[in-house]
């Protein structure tokens, strides 16, 4: 029986080493196979997690931001009614004083700019931040990640993000300074002539805040088409330009300054972009479509009742003498900064092109390329 038992071995030999070298085969293969899959899962739930860390800094950083916001809110408009102080030409009207006429023309231009500068700048506020807290936001989820634990140098250690956040104050500062002298030049342009006693619509109102805004942000973007491409003519009340900031550090740059030109430099390419431009002249239209709702309240027909819906053809015949116009124009920006709660504040921050630009931003300086830069 063995003799048989063994011819029929040495017969089938190589069936046999054939079967066993795929069943070997197979049984690696599996063995691969399984550790591959390991290897996959382990991969995808390390990148799960690294995502989902990533997604909650970046929504913790945005909650900064709008705290952010919101804190600098009174600095902003203390600054704009200082420079534009309307209460004291008020006190001087109370006083019955024989020019009077000459300082109700005072009154009107004031008035009408410092409400549509608290327009201006607390959009520039609101977009300026996004970019500046992303920023860092990205390059300090890299510090404290993973990837940076190979005794890198910081890419945004304290006293750097410190200086560069504090550029912020150009916007409080001298860019605020510019443009209300720009704002004023327009509103007198385009309302000095027009008399106090004149009546005038929501709509016509309208089209000369319009006209306002036209003159402002066409201001000088003949003559820097060319040089600067895409670049906003407004950006230059956001931030100094480059040649104002390497002068101030040009006595011996140390490391640190190095780091916040740096973080400068990228701060202004962001606003140089296409979709810079966009966000911010969509946070414009919102905030003065906000600005006009807020005084529509004062031109509702008198014969409607207080429930009925405003229609734009009530509101065209509905007209208001300017004189009586400037109390209601003077007094929108209190409620354009007001710090909490800011309907205006958060109607900006609702914008989803405001959301996406933020993400965006966030996702360009958190990857991991910035390392390696």
């Amino acid at each position: 029986m063995l003799a048989s038992t063994w011819g029929f071995l040495k017969r089938h030999k190589r069936k046999f080493i054939f079967a066993g070298a795929f069943v070997g085969g197979v049984y690696l293969l599996g063995k691969y196979a399984q550790k591959k899959i390991r290897d996959i899962q382990e991969r995808e739930a390390a990148e799960y997690i690294a995502q989902a860390r990533r997604q909650f800094h970046f929504e913790s950083n945005q909650r900064t931001c709008n705290m952010t916001v919101l804190s600098m809110l009174p600095t902003l408009r203390d600054a704009i009614i200082q420079h534009l102080n309307s209460e004291s030409l008020t006190a001087l009207l109370k006083n019955k004083p024989p020019n009077k006429l000459e300082i109700w023309e005072d009154l009107k231009i004031i008035s009408f700019t410092r409400s549509i500068v608290a327009v201006y700048s607390t959009c520039m506020l609101v977009v300026l931040l996004r970019v500046q807290l992303n920023i860092i936001g990205g390059y300090i989820y890299l510090d404290n990640s993973a990837l940076s634990k190979n005794g890198m140098t910081p890419l945004a250690p304290p006293e750097v993000q410190q200086q560069y956040l504090s550029s912020i104050q150009h916007l409080l500062g001298d860019g605020l300074n510019e443009l209300m002298t720009v704002v004023k030049q327009a509103v007198q342009s385009i309302l000095g002539g027009i008399s106090l006693k004149q009546s005038i619509s929501l709509l016509e109102l309208e089209q000369h805040v319009n006209q306002i805004r036209e003159q402002v942000e066409q201001r000088g973007r003949s003559s820097t088409a060319e040089s600067s491409g895409n670049k906003s003519t407004l950006s230059s009340y956001m931030m100094p330009d480059e040649e104002s900031t390497l002068s101030a550090q040009a006595c011996g740059l140390t490391e640190k300054d190095v780091g916040t030109i740096k973080l400068l430099n990228e701060t202004r390419d962001m606003l140089e972009s296409p979709d810079f431009c966009i966000v911010l002249n969509t946070c414009l239209n919102r905030g003065f479509s906000r600005l006009f709702d807020n005084m529509a309240e004062f031109f509702r027909p008198t014969q409607q009742d207080a429930g009925q819906s405003i229609t734009a053809d009530s509101l065209s015949n509905v007209s208001l003498p300017l004189a009586k116009l400037i109390p209601i124009v003077n007094g929108q920006i209190n409620s354009i900064c007001s710090e909490t709660p800011s309907q205006f504040v958060q109607d900006l921050l609702m914008i989803e092109q405001v959301k996406e630009f933020s993400a965006n931003v966030y996702e360009a300086f958190s990857a991991p390329q910035q390392l390696q830069k």
